[in-house]
Protein backbone atom coordinates (compact mmCIF):
# COMPACT_ATOMS: atom_id res chain seq x y z
CA UNK A 1 0.00 0.00 0.00
CA UNK A 2 1.16 3.19 -1.01
CA UNK A 3 0.92 6.51 1.09
CA UNK A 4 -0.31 9.24 -0.17
CA UNK A 5 1.70 12.30 -0.28
CA UNK A 6 0.57 15.06 2.31
CA UNK A 7 -1.24 17.88 1.17
CA UNK A 8 0.28 21.29 1.09
CA UNK A 9 -2.10 24.23 2.09
CA UNK A 10 -0.93 27.79 1.49
CA UNK A 11 -2.34 29.95 4.06
CA UNK A 12 -2.36 34.21 3.94
CA UNK A 13 -1.66 35.69 7.43
CA UNK A 14 -1.13 39.02 8.72
CA UNK A 15 2.12 40.03 10.80
CA UNK A 16 0.72 40.84 13.79
CA UNK A 17 -1.22 36.74 13.85
CA UNK A 18 2.04 35.66 12.52
CA UNK A 19 4.16 36.83 15.39
CA UNK A 20 1.96 35.83 17.89
CA UNK A 21 1.99 32.74 16.51
CA UNK A 22 5.49 31.96 16.38
CA UNK A 23 5.70 33.09 19.73
CA UNK A 24 3.23 30.22 20.80
CA UNK A 25 5.22 27.75 18.72
CA UNK A 26 8.29 28.45 20.13
CA UNK A 27 6.71 28.29 23.58
CA UNK A 28 5.74 25.17 22.89
CA UNK A 29 8.42 23.65 21.59
CA UNK A 30 7.06 23.51 18.12
CA UNK A 31 7.36 24.87 14.22
CA UNK A 32 4.73 27.38 13.38
CA UNK A 33 3.90 24.71 10.43
CA UNK A 34 3.79 21.93 13.63
CA UNK A 35 1.65 24.50 15.74
CA UNK A 36 -0.79 25.15 13.11
CA UNK A 37 -1.36 21.31 12.27
CA UNK A 38 -1.94 20.97 16.43
CA UNK A 39 -4.25 23.22 16.66
CA UNK A 40 -6.00 22.24 13.62
CA UNK A 41 -6.17 18.57 14.60
CA UNK A 42 -7.31 20.09 18.67
CA UNK A 43 -10.39 22.19 16.49
CA UNK A 44 -11.13 19.20 14.85
CA UNK A 45 -11.28 16.56 17.68
CA UNK A 46 -13.50 18.89 19.64
CA UNK A 47 -15.60 19.09 17.08
CA UNK A 48 -16.21 14.95 16.36
CA UNK A 49 -16.44 14.63 20.35
CA UNK A 50 -18.56 17.36 20.24
CA UNK A 51 -21.19 16.38 17.06
CA UNK A 52 -21.44 12.54 18.11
Amino acid sequence: MTKEKDKHLGLRIDTETHDKLKELAEYEGRSINGEVLYLIRQAIKKYENDNK
